[in-house]
């Protein structure tokens, strides 16, 4: 087998049957499924059992969240390739061929990140890869735009873990998700440390995938999440910039932070972000920091850049959207 599919679930049974079906009809056969559960109350195991009894399952004793619940399949998957899929999506009948094609294409390619369409308006796009901005913010590329742009095959920041393909033999250089960050940016944490090893990120526009979204948590905004989303911001910023870069970028990562709160405190979350962010703050020294090595001072570099026009293209975006309507 060549790619392990890992599906992780949190009472996600009534997103299973669509999901399954459609992995059942890929044109690309080199795979194998694995659910793994996040000690599910609403019968996903049992579903599991009685209706595919070939899928292989691994059922956790409590909910770890996202980030261990994919570590898990990733350290029992034994293929060259370990793809991640959300268990509220159903994905075109091409999917694995194109995403295979995509990560095979170049040995340098950590990951790759599927074009992602919102199941519900299937005219948008869910996401396009994401992006990180220098005011340390992660943005979700294309999210609202027609799902006719984004043709084609760019290099992204990091890859929505949404429904993303990974090369597993780089894991063991750069580590898996981080746990700590139970559930969110875990996935640009982790394209953010394949980018300092000097690694690619990739997204493939012909390899479709549709997505509910906020299938397991419920909604776009909620007081875990707000919560959750600041502190692991804090986190990110502080493994993964080296201390000169972090004293370079603070006064516009401080402006992030303040716009964000600002944000939140209009739309009702304002202390869910401040109590987040405080976490983190407090928290951050026991983070295990990416260790800075000369080698890797190209890759800062380029990355700095990124970051710099990366905050440029979301304000064109952002004001393109705002005169437009859209």
């Amino acid at each position: 087998m060549k790619v392990t599919v890992v599906i992780p679930n949190y009472n996600g049974r009534h997103f299973m049957e669509p999901c399954l079906a459609s992995l059942k009809k890929q044109t690309y056969h080199d795979y194998r499924i694995l659910v793994v559960d996040n000690a599910s109350t609403d019968g996903s195991m049992e579903y599991m059992r009685e209706h595919y009894p070939e899928i292989e399952t691994i059922a956790l004793d409590q909910n770890y969240g996202f980030s261990k619940a994919v570590n898990i399949g990733i350290r029992h998957s034994r293929t060259p390739y370990v793809l991640l899929l959300n268990n509220d999506t159903t994905v075109d009948t091409h999917f694995l061929e194109e995403m295979v094609r995509a990560i095979e294409s170049s040995k340098r390619i950590f990951s790759v990140s599927s074009k992602m369409i919102q199941m519900y308006h299937p005219e948008l796009i869910d996401s396009a890869g994401d992006l990180y901005t220098l005011i340390g913010w992660g943005v979700c590329r294309g999210t609202g735009r027609p799902a006719a742009n984004y043709t084609r095959t760019d290099e992204i920041f990091s890859a929505c873990a949404g429904a993303a393909i990974y090369r597993r033999s780089v894991f063991k250089k750069i580590g898996l998700f981080d746990e700590n960050h139970f559930a969110y940016l875990e996935d640009i944490d982790v394209g953010y440390r394949a980018k300092i090893y000097g690694y690619r990120n990739m997204y493939c526009p012909d390899a479709l995938v549709y997505h509910v979204g906020s299938g397991t948590s419920g909604s776009k905004y909620n007081s875990f999440k707000v919560r959750l989303s600041a502190r692991n911001n804090v986190y990110l910023d502080y493994k993964n910039m080296p201390l000169l870069q972090l004293m370079v970028n603070f006064l516009p990562l401080l402006l992030g932070y303040l716009v964000k709160y600002a944000f939140f405190v209009k739309i009702g979350f304002g202390k869910d972000y401040k109590e987040g962010f405080l976490e983190g703050f407090r928290t951050r020294k026991a983070q295990r920091k990416v260790p800075f090595r000369m080698r890797n001072l190209p890759n800062y570099i380029r990355i700095e850049g990124q970051l710099i026009a990366h905050t440029f293209a979301y304000a064109k975006d952002w004001i393109t959207r705002k005169t437009s309507g859209k």
